[in-house]
């Protein structure tokens, strides 16, 4: 590696022309502000200021709420006397909102921007909620689930506006999986009211609902996916954390609605988590996503581990477990694009026009959403 004096000292020399020094630095500059192919682009930080002023907020975030809950307390909104009170979750939201109109609208800066998003819509739900419990009072609450789940759907109702008029005034790309997870909530919510059961039937009820809603998220990030095949705007950056938000939904109902979380697996059930997280990795090469691959990690690391111990190999099970999935996973992050040629080519035509373009070029990693 060369240092700017010296290609300045080999120019002064003579060893190399001006026009070639100033070619040698272009094609440098070029290697490192371009992306490879299926790198998955997203901005999080755009300097060390990023993680500077995110720990800042979030220092004076949980500042204004220790202060805002004393608040409550002397002027008894807290809920049961001593619980949490509503004021606390709003000033955060209140100040939230400020610190963005400045960080996001103005510095455009990424981490922080999420940061005082997830406070902003996270705060207002549990205002709501703590209002909403403090109105309908705490002895109607209890020993009625269909009460708190209606409450909870409502709250759920006024982060997912929150969420909106957050996105219509900043265009955070996380917003939308934000006001999506808002929105999952309300029909959770309205589901178990409706339902009013109790129990491991609830639990099955619950875990298929957001099952739905996670295929439906899928559904909903695909949709903005196919709208930038070429993942080259703000477009892209949404549908990335909407992937985010269904892997979880999808992974975790499936793999405990088969009984595979019992914590005693068998040989069967070993088998069909390792083949389920086949299937997810393809899926997740096709769509250009890693999200699926990682959400569903922990349940193919315990699998496997425990099929290790069945077969002996007790004091390695989680050493054996680790080498091979960690290797199989860097191997495939190494020939990712080759592996996701051969996946995407041999499906339909109609199938792949949804697709993230294959052979897109490599984008500039610090250009700006558009």
């Amino acid at each position: 590696m060369y240092s700017q004096q010296e290609l300045d000292d080999a120019v002064a020399s003579g060893a190399i022309s001006a026009q070639a020094a100033d070619g040698l630095r272009a094609h440098v500059e070029r290697q490192r502000s371009t992306a490879i192919p299926d790198e998955e682009q997203f901005r999080l930080i755009t300097g060390f200021n990023d993680i500077f002023v995110s720990i800042a907020a979030v220092l004076l975030l949980v500042a204004v709420a220790w202060i805002g809950q004393r608040i409550g307390s002397v002027t008894g909104t807290d809920l049961a006397g001593e619980g949490p009170s509503f004021i606390a979750p709003l000033a955060v939201a209140a100040v939230s909102w400020g610190l963005a109109l400045f960080f996001t609208a103005k510095r455009r800066m990424a981490l922080p921007s999420i940061v005082l998003l997830l406070a902003f819509v996270g705060s207002v739900f549990g205002a709501a909620a703590m209002l909403l419990g403090l109105t309908v009072g705490e002895a109607q609450i209890d020993n009625n689930p269909q009460l708190g789940a209606i409450l909870g759907a409502i709250a759920a109702a006024v982060a997912a506006g929150a969420a909106w008029i957050h996105w219509r005034r900043f265009r955070v790309p996380i917003t939308v999986a934000a006001g999506a997870a808002a929105a999952a909530g309300i029909i959770v919510g309205l589901v178990m009211a409706m339902t009013g059961i109790d129990g491991e039937t609830a639990k099955t009820v619950f875990l298929s609902v957001v099952l739905l809603l996670g295929i439906g998220m899928f559904l909903f990030a695909m949709w903005w996916d196919a709208s930038d095949r070429a993942r080259l705007t703000r477009r892209s950056d949404v549908a990335f954390w909407l992937h985010l938000l269904a892997a979880p939904m999808i992974v975790h109902p499936v793999f405990t609605l088969l009984g595979l979380t019992d914590g005693d697996a068998t040989l069967v059930e070993g088998a069909v988590v390792v083949l389920l997280y086949l299937a997810m990795g393809l899926t997740a090469v096709a769509i250009d996503r890693r999200a699926l691959l990682v959400s569903a990690l922990a349940y193919v690391l315990w699998a496997m581990s425990d099929l290790f111990k069945r077969f002996g190999a007790v004091e390695l099970n989680v050493a054996l477990t680790a080498l091979i999935i960690g290797s199989a996973l860097l191997l495939l992050s190494a020939f990712w694009h080759q592996t996701r040629a051969a996946v995407v080519r041999p499906l339909p035509e109609s199938l792949r026009a949804r697709l993230p373009i294959l052979d897109r070029p490599g984008v500039p990693a610090s250009q700006p959403a558009a």
